[in-house]
């Protein structure tokens, strides 16, 4: 059993370094170009299949660790939520689908559990509970304002370049994360919550960006 989950880590692994190089790629490239579009195409299936891998692993004997379990379903929901938010740009799109509203209510729950277990965590002095807090409340914060832009996206403009931009770094902020602890080995407090305030302000930027130049809204 554990040679077997061995090997699915190392497959884990694999798409996880997949995810983070074509990542890193799609972000340099200019928005809308093939190779932003094909790079992105690939970090999608890296990312998903590194995190749907990482789901079972997680619950196997010797490896059960439910915040890892919990944050492969966060970057399950950014990636295809992040994929989503293109659907958003036809002019024909009239009302979100039930679909949107299930993938973005599903994480709203998994958010609300994370702050739960961290909050009981944090009051019994469980180690690293304050993880769960943080990306809980983030969690909680991103689908919240999903269901704001389900609501308001026929008349806000680039609210769906928003709404993929920020998804997809989100995801890139998980792929960077998995890298430092799992790959470097450093999994203090400081490295894994610096990727995520450096993409949150990575985020700001592009969300002021597209505010500035509306045209972007054909880019992607």
């Amino acid at each position: 059993m554990e040679q077997t989950i061995k090997i699915f880590i190392y497959i884990h692994a694999f798409f996880g370094g997949l995810g983070l190089l074509t990542g890193i790629v799609s972000i340099i490239a200019k928005k809308g170009t093939k190779l932003h579009k094909k790079t992105g195409k690939l970090f999608s299936i890296g990312m998903i299949t590194s995190s749907l891998i990482s789901l079972p692993i997680s619950l196997m004997p010797n490896h059960e660790n439910i915040f890892l379990f919990l944050i492969g379903l966060f970057t399950i929901y950014l990636v295809v939520a992040g994929k989503r938010a293109l659907l958003f740009k036809s002019k024909h799109k009239k009302q979100t689908d039930w679909i949107d509203k299930v993938i973005s209510g599903s994480m709203l729950l998994f958010s609300v559990v994370m702050i739960a277990v961290g909050s009981y965590g944090v009051i019994n002095v469980i180690e690293n509970s304050v993880l769960f807090l943080f990306f809980g409340a983030f969690g909680l914060f991103t689908t919240v304002k999903d269901f704001r832009f389900y609501s308001t996206y026929s008349v806000a403009k680039n609210a769906w370049l928003t709404s993929h931009i920020s998804k997809m770094i989100g995801a890139f902020i998980a792929s960077v994360t998995a890298f430092i602890v799992a790959g470097l080995g450093i999994g203090n407090l400081f490295a894994w919550i610096t990727p995520t305030i450096l993409g949150i302000i990575y985020m700001i930027y592009w969300k002021r960006k597209t505010k500035v130049k509306p045209l972007l809204n054909r880019q992607v």
